[in-house]
């Protein structure tokens, strides 16, 4: 490291977020980034570890310390080029991953971690004003044909490492607009979908064919596919949502997290919202039922659409503030967490299980709840209730959306429910067919999708060329 006492001189300096007055106003990005020389101190904190537990930590496996360094050196453009070495995509992560890495640092038995996040970031934004970031076109062809349906990060990262291997990609998505969730269900004030569109752009000038608005399954028969392509890659997604079955379910008000999320960031590029209903917390007492990522996006949403409250409700106790070091470190911990969006304002109740809802004419008004003990067992006399005008169902996705592809595919499926596929060939039980991201392993993180995307498509490269030179 150029700065070996740069962990010893300065502390620890985070990004701050725009005054809650202000950034409830609007959906645009709030964060405020550091500025350079603030940067450059941030990376010569990182210590020359012997054993750099960041590069564990990490999913995608970044290579934390040499660009951390090269930040501190401001040699930028070094930097963007290690870090696309096993990242198609830093500006997504650097924005929405929850930084295991920094869990993981060895200046995390400290409670001061690099600020590894915002390095990324600030790496990604850079090399995007600088130009540095250009298609990658291959010298040649390999007449291989390739589809890949989903275009999330899965999808987007898998395609882009094909097309670079040379062959002939096409990327098929049943929305109008490529990204997958996002797009569709990161709202804008977490990541402005410009950072998308430049990337399709990039990928389509290095090959990538994108069909959006096609829904393989749907409206585009998977034969086609198998027929049509050498190889066929389904990284579709994880979006069967876990439903709440209890009495008053069908009221209306009571909706799918995924379902508001996805009107209101249609709402807002001016997308068509398409079939339903119009979902909206204006004016409204909201209960989010789930404590995880989606629950918190829809808490932030709620507020900036001018909800009059806002309850999350989560069924598990509430973990620790502070964890055990010394039996959690560098693995990720339980610990207490308090997003951007639940600091707006929201109210947060922990060990709590939803009984019934009520209401009248048809419309939920009233939650009916009671509080668990450490055994998740009901507490006699702990009964209680909320307003709840908008209910919000937030309690993760159980497994990929079967009817249509999955079913045609006629994939065998794990015990989970997930297109049952290995992480060394990431092969499905069909000849030629292949499963990758959330569709694979379940619900996950933007980071675990581009690392099995980048994998499968390696996986590919060495079917259809017999060796690959692609990294996993």
């Amino acid at each position: 490291m150029g700065k070996v006492t740069g962990f010893l001189e300065f502390d620890r300096y985070e990004q701050h977020y725009a005054p809650v007055a202000d950034r409830v106003r609007h959906f645009n990005e709030f964060l405020i980034p550091l500025d350079e020389s603030t940067l450059r101190q941030q990376g010569a904190r990182c210590m020359d570890c012997g054993i750099p537990f960041c590069h564990t930590g990490c999913p995608v496996n970044n290579i934390i310390p040499d660009w951390n360094d090269l930040v501190y050196h401001d040699q930028w453009r070094e930097a963007i080029e290690v870090l696309h070495s096993t990242n198609n995509f830093p500006e997504f992560t650097g924005r929405l991953c929850p930084a295991p890495c920094e869990e993981a640092c060895t200046l995390n038995i400290d409670d001061a971690p690099v600020t590894i996040k915002s390095i990324e970031s600030a790496i990604a934004d850079r090399a995007w004003q600088e130009g540095w970031v250009v298609p990658d076109v291959p010298a040649a062809g390999t007449g291989k044909r390739v589809a890949v349906v989903g275009s999330g990060p899965a999808g987007m990262a898998c395609a882009q490492q094909l097309a670079r291997a040379g062959h002939d990609v096409t990327l098929f998505e049943k929305n109008a607009k490529a990204g997958g969730l996002l797009r569709y269900g990161i709202p804008d004030f977490k990541m402005a979908k410009h950072l998308i569109d430049r990337r399709v752009s990039q990928m389509e000038a290095e090959g990538v064919s994108f069909r959006t608005g096609t829904h393989v399954g749907v409206d585009l028969e998977t034969g086609e596919l198998a027929r049509d392509y050498d190889a066929v890659v389904l990284a579709g997604g994880s979006e069967k949502a876990r439903d709440l079955p209890v009495e008053g379910r069908d009221l209306r008000g009571v909706e799918f997290a995924m379902d508001f999320l996805s009107r209101q960031n249609r709402r807002f590029s001016g997308e068509s919202l398409g079939e339903g209903e119009e979902i909206s917390a204006a004016g409204k007492h909201v209960v989010v039922i789930g404590g995880g990522d989606t629950g918190s996006d829809c808490i932030g949403t709620s507020f900036r659409q001018g909800a009059v409250s806002v309850t999350q409700l989560e069924i598990l106790p509430m973990p620790p503030e502070k964890p055990d070091k010394a039996t959690s470190w560098p693995l990720w911990p339980l610990r207490l967490r308090t997003s951007s969006s639940q600091a707006e304002g929201a109210g947060r109740e922990w060990s709590v299980a939803t009984n019934r809802l009520s209401g009248a004419d048809g419309a939920v008004s009233i939650l009916h709840a009671v509080r668990l003990d450490e055994r998740m067992r009901e507490i006699p006399g702990t009964e209680f209730e909320l307003k709840a005008e908008l209910v919000l169902l937030a309690m993760g996705f159980v497994h990929p959306i079967h009817e249509g592809m999955v079913d045609e595919f006629g994939v065998e499926l794990d015990p989970r429910g997930n297109v049952l596929a290995d992480t060394d060939n990431y092969a499905t039980t069909q000849p030629k067919v292949f499963a990758a991201g959330d569709m694979r392993r379940g619900q996950s993180l933007v980071v675990w999708a581009i690392r099995e995307g980048r994998q499968c498509a390696r996986a590919v490269d060495e079917f259809l060329t017999g060796s690959s030179s692609l990294p996993r």
